[in-house]
């Protein structure tokens, strides 16, 4: 019996890169279980929310999903579809690998380093109070009746909540990654300089969890000093651990030194459910076009070998991945010298030459 994976192919390109994915993970022996569920706006005249319950339900009793992109609906349903997942599955935990391959376009050389991001509280929490509204009055009015420093009226109010429990989670969950995955560092990014009680008490607790892992470099950087080191030497950087809001900022940062998003693998993990999707969109003008880069979510795949266990498939699949880029051959448009190379081969060609590569 193989692993047991719900398997969503999203919608707009979703479908060609979840499509390529699932037989390039198959590719590798693994055996796999799919268990095909929707999600997006295609399901949404008929399930009435572009997640449906049953998808989730999948999720739920599987405890991990491979997930295509999805386009955010406007106006109606969920803000997004990726937050609602993370939301109902409790996915407190986001990894976003960024790596350097040669043969992908970038400024940068050995590049290796992995962002851990918050996924559940700061001021992504999403308690806010409109300007001018009853609610951002009656808030303005209270914390005006506790301090010195005021608040000027008609203010829209963001609370930016942090807790010590959700903290030590987040920290915690990237030192043992970092353990586990023979990493020599974590970073802990914060801007504690200011926010004292909030990012102090991130960092405070950073303190205290790195205690317990003593084989494990421990390194403080503010993130404002991590954004302009990253840009200089990112080759320095290894593991770093970050508040929700820094987190988001600072791993599409990362992603642009090494190729951009079409090659930034991602992870949404939680306690007892983990869902591995690429990071950019879905790009729905080149639905149905064969045309688009699946190497995130191919090395998202890879990232999902790692988790249940296939770490020896995992490295062959990264090695198959990376020797297909050096060459240059069998690569979509964007990992060509130039974006009209006429030799470029479309997304299920490419899935194509890995699986050659695999076979070798």
């Amino acid at each position: 019996m193989g692993h047991r994976v719900t398997l969503i192919p999203g919608d707009g390109t979703g479908p060609e890169l979840t499509e390529a994915t699932r037989r390039v993970l198959e590719a590798t022996g693994v055996a796999f279980d799919w268990d095909v569920r929707q999600a997006g706006v295609d399901v949404m005249d008929e399930a009435g929310t572009p997640l449906p319950e049953e998808t989730l339900a999948s999720v739920r009793e599987n405890g991990v999903a491979l997930k295509g992109p999805i386009t955010t609906p406007i106006g109606t349903g969920f803000r997004s579809v990726n937050v609602a997942l993370r939301h109902e599955l409790e996915l407190y935990a986001c990894l976003r690998p960024c790596k350097t391959y040669p043969g992908v376009r970038s400024r940068y050389e050995n590049v290796d380093l992995v962002i851990v991001r918050e996924n559940t509280e700061d001021l992504y929490a999403g308690i806010e109070y409109e300007a001018g509204s009853e609610e951002a009055e009656k808030v303005i009015a209270m914390l005006n009746g506790l301090q010195a420093k005021q608040i000027a009226g008609w203010s829209g109010i963001s609370v930016k909540p942090i807790s010590h429990a959700a903290s030590e989670r987040i920290i915690r969950f990237a030192f043992e990654y970092a353990r586990e995955n023979g990493r020599r560092e974590v970073a802990g990014v914060t801007k504690a300089n200011i926010m004292k009680f909030t990012d102090g008490l991130f960092l405070d607790v950073f303190r205290e969890v790195a205690k317990d892992y003593p084989d494990v470099e421990a390194r403080e950087v503010l993130v404002d000093a991590v954004c302009m080191g990253l840009v200089q030497r990112p080759e320095e950087f290894d593991v770093l651990v970050l508040p929700n809001l820094y987190g988001d900022i600072v791993s599409d940062l990362t992603a642009g030194l090494v190729g951009g998003l079409g090659v930034a693998p991602g992870a949404n993990i939680g306690t007892h459910a983990a869902v591995f999707e690429a990071t950019h969109g879905s790009a729905p003008k080149y639905k149905g076009q064969n045309r688009v880069n699946p190497t995130a979510m191919i090395l998202s795949g890879k990232l999902m070998l790692e988790h249940l266990g296939e770490r020896e498939a995992a490295k062959r699949l990264e090695d198959a991945v990376a020797t297909v880029i050096a060459e240059g051959r069998s690569v979509t448009y964007d990992l060509k010298p130039t974006r009209d190379d006429p030799t470029a081969v479309g997304t299920s060609e490419y899935a194509d030459a890995i699986i050659a590569e695999l076979a070798r």
